[in-house]
């Protein structure tokens, strides 16, 4: 045991007597930090267009003394005489500027003051509602309209107030002949359902006859006028609906139970 820390002792006391290695590439790409220091001096002097100051060589881990500036500092440029930026009249008159005799400022020409009237509530101009309605805000119809006002609006609004009278639907013009439209309100029977006795009837015979006339209604109104339903004018209703062609009575139906 007394072997072992007698060969501990020794190997410390070895090592602490060692020689130290000296610092090999103190400086980036330089052979000490004392060229690095010059070479940086004469890189800043090029820049500035000098001579650059002589660097004395330090010891490793000394603190770096700052390179003096040697270039000179530009005095603020003063402006050139006579140059004015804003005319102050008071100031030129030699007048002490106070709030008393402070310009008024302006924000547009008022009419009533250029011409010398004192503004008031009875002179003042009418509010603008060009925009957006503003009926239903209170502060903005109070602020415009008095009980009497709108007293007075809602007796102009009565006066003003008139009652129609109905009246009889007046004829149509240019129509002739039965009223298809009455006499479907007046059956009950549905399309093809034979409410009258038909003999025979050819089925060209009633093609032909339905294709004189341009429309259903047409057709139906001619048929009644020629005699139908109770008798099957030109062989237009060969089932005895009574309905001629393909008119039908249900629409009208339909709509008087709206």
């Amino acid at each position: 045991m007394r072997a072992v820390f007698a060969m501990v002792v020794l190997a410390g006391l070895g090592a602490a007597c060692a020689p130290k290695a000296p610092v090999s590439n103190p400086g980036p790409g330089f052979s000490n930090y004392t060229d690095y220091q010059r070479e940086q001096a004469r890189r800043d002097a090029l820049l500035r267009g000098t001579q650059p100051a002589p660097v004395t060589a330090q010891p490793i881990g000394a603190p770096i003394s700052a390179v003096p500036a040697t270039g000179t500092v530009q005095q603020p440029v003063a402006a050139p005489a006579g140059a004015s930026y804003g005319v102050d009249p008071l100031r030129t008159a030699g007048v002490q500027a106070s709030p008393t005799n402070a310009a008024p400022v302006s924000y547009g020409a008022d009419p009533l003051r250029t011409a010398g009237v004192q503004a008031s509530p009875a002179n003042a101009a009418p509010p603008s509602h060009t925009g957006i309605s503003d009926e239903q805000s209170f502060s903005a119809v109070s602020s415009r309209e008095t009980i009497e006002s709108d007293a007075a609006r809602r007796a102009q609004q009565a006066a003003a107030y008139q009652v129609v009278a109905p009246t009889a639907l007046p004829t149509r013009s240019g129509e002739t002949g039965p009223n298809i439209i009455q006499f479907a309100l007046s059956t009950r029977n549905a399309k093809g359902q034979q409410a009258y006795t038909r003999g025979y009837t050819r089925q060209g015979k009633t093609q032909a006859n339905c294709a004189k006339y341009g429309s259903p209604d047409a057709a139906q109104r001619a048929f009644l006028a020629g005699g139908g339903p109770s008798r099957n004018f030109e062989g237009m209703d060969p089932d005895g609906d009574g309905f001629a062609c393909s008119w039908d009575p249900t629409p009208f139906r339909a709509a008087a139970r709206q």
